[in-house]
């Protein structure tokens, strides 16, 4: 972490006591959500400001790995649809995060919990899937150093009180040199997100992500999820059974009710071809 060319300097660093007294012990009435990493609460700083607090479920190599690989890249990450790290804590056995809370949960709730609540309009998944694309677009092209998120899923996009995206959990991303062009790694990331060239490769590219969010884009125009029952009890892949309405001409068959009831067919189909060049297999032909 020291070696991090004063990134971590951005971030500030709490007591493990502070963060105890602003999450009330870790009450687990303050939980928002719990991930692969670890649990993550609510919590009231002693200046009123609310935060998000991470804590790992386990004392664990692997974790800890992950938990400083966060800290590393999002102290050199700004972007208002990226989320923000303020801080961590380092006295404990496993450190803690600490970022900017985002108090509308998760864009896998906003798509598959659907409620009088959650407005899930046509206007408001095109405005999602646009600042998705450009906090992927800033990663990969603009930051200091070129990112890989390699976990791109609506589940790891939140949503503010605007429901504007927050990209986050950055625990198995990596930040690359300039002038490479793959990652070869053990294969991470969830399944019905994972480009099938990363999976038989190790070869992670900026393709896989750009993959991955193509799945996203998907769950958008159909309302399903990425592994999802389609007509027979047998489980698919929403990949598959997006590309072959495609294929057949049956986009709009597949469409969620939500947004088919507004007339914006012409938009619905350019978004349509969006995706499916993000989903193209030969992510060589596709670059543009």
């Amino acid at each position: 972490m020291s070696s991090n060319e004063g990134g971590l300097d951005k971030a500030k660093l709490f007591s493990s006591k502070e963060l105890e007294i602003a999450t009330d012990q870790y009450n687990e009435n303050r939980i928002l959500g719990c991930g692969g990493q670890g649990v993550v609460y609510k919590g009231m700083l002693s200046d009123g400001r609310i935060v998000a607090v991470k804590k790992s479920k386990t004392v664990n190599e692997g974790y800890l790995e992950q938990f400083i690989n966060e800290i590393f890249i999002l102290s050199q990450i700004d972007h208002r649809n990226i989320v923000k790290l303020l801080g961590c804590c380092l006295e404990t056995e496993m450190p803690l995060l600490v970022y900017e809370f985002i108090p509308n949960g998760t864009l896998f709730h906003l798509i598959h919990d659907q409620n009088e609540e959650y407005p899930g309009s046509w206007d408001i998944r095109l405005r999602i899937a646009a600042e998705v694309a450009s906090a992927i677009s800033y990663l990969h092209s603009s930051a200091s150093i070129p990112i890989y998120h390699r976990d791109i899923k609506s589940s790891n996009i939140l949503l503010d009180e605007k429901f504007r995206a927050k990209v986050s959990d950055f625990g198995t991303s990596r930040s690359i040199s300039i002038d490479q062009t793959h990652l070869t790694t053990q294969v991470l990331g969830t399944f019905g997100y994972l480009d099938p060239e990363y999976f038989q490769s190790s070869q992670f590219t900026e393709k896989s992500d750009v993959y991955s969010f193509g799945v996203v884009i998907v769950e958008l125009l159909t309302g399903k999820k990425a592994v999802s029952i389609f007509g027979s009890q047998e489980k698919r892949g929403l990949v598959s059974y997006f590309m072959s309405s495609m294929e057949e001409n049956h986009l709009l068959d597949i469409v969620d009710a939500e947004i088919g009831k507004d007339d914006r067919k012409d938009e619905v189909v350019a978004v349509a071809e969006i995706a499916k060049r993000c989903l193209n297999l030969d992510g060589r032909l596709d670059q543009q």
